[in-house]
């Protein structure tokens, strides 16, 4: 909604009241993605919103400086740390988690100090699930592009890494979220085989399908997905 906003310039969509809408229509959390560039939310939007979302509120980004300040700020039920440099166009890769050890434990100490929960964004690979429990973080964020890529062309076999790796964070007590390209195709069929899934952030998609079948219409329908 805020890339569509800063498209035209002005406050329209205005997404503090995007947001407060989304809440009364079903949705269970706001997430946002502050970007350096701000090119879509802005830093000022995010203390807007901190002040009004009564659902959980999520806040992706890279952990440079510039976010954990804003992040201890404004203290959200969750941190999701992303691995993406502020030139590309959206995240579209996974931590590696034996690589960066060091610093993701020091950045989700510091996280957890301030009383807010933590996911880490990654594959769904098991040796970097492994690692992502060994640095301290609450929750994966499994990265779903690959599974919505080729869930057309055989599901099952575009699921089942998902399902291991899923199964590996379970064992670990990880909590377990997902995200990127998930939409009303493919949402079910995820839920369904991974059922003990604790959330999933829908953006881009949630909005496509919002122009054509009205905002409220389309939570109602993303949230009957999620109950298989």
């Amino acid at each position: 909604f805020a890339t569509l906003r800063n498209a035209r310039g002005g406050n329209n969509p205005d997404v503090v009241k995007t947001a407060l809408d989304c809440e009364r229509f079903g949705a269970e959390g706001i997430t946002v993605h502050p970007r350096p560039d701000e090119r879509h939310i802005r830093y000022d939007d995010v203390l807007a919103l901190a002040e009004v979302v009564k659902t959980e509120f999520n806040i992706e980004g890279y952990p440079d400086a510039r976010y954990m300040e804003l992040v201890k700020r404004v203290k959200p039920a969750q941190a999701t740390l992303v691995p993406d440099p502020p030139d590309v166009l959206t995240s579209n890769a996974g931590w590696d988690t034996i690589k960066h050890a060091e610093f993701l434990n020091e950045v989700l100490s510091e996280l957890k100090a301030e009383g807010i929960r933590t996911s880490i964004f990654v594959e769904p690979d098991e040796k970097i699930i492994e690692g992502a429990a060994n640095v301290g973080t609450d929750r994966i964020e499994l990265y779903t592009e690959s599974y919505a890529v080729n869930y057309r062309k055989d599901k099952h076999l575009a699921v089942d890494a998902y399902k291991k790796a899923a199964s590996v964070a379970k064992k670990l007590k990880l909590g377990i979220n997902a995200g990127h390209d998930l939409d009303l195709e493919n949402l079910a069929f995820l839920k369904k085989e991974i059922p003990y899934m604790d959330e999933v952030s829908i953006g881009h998609a949630l909005v496509c399908d919002a122009i054509y079948l009205g905002l409220e219409n389309t939570i109602q329908l993303y949230l009957k997905q999620l109950k298989v």
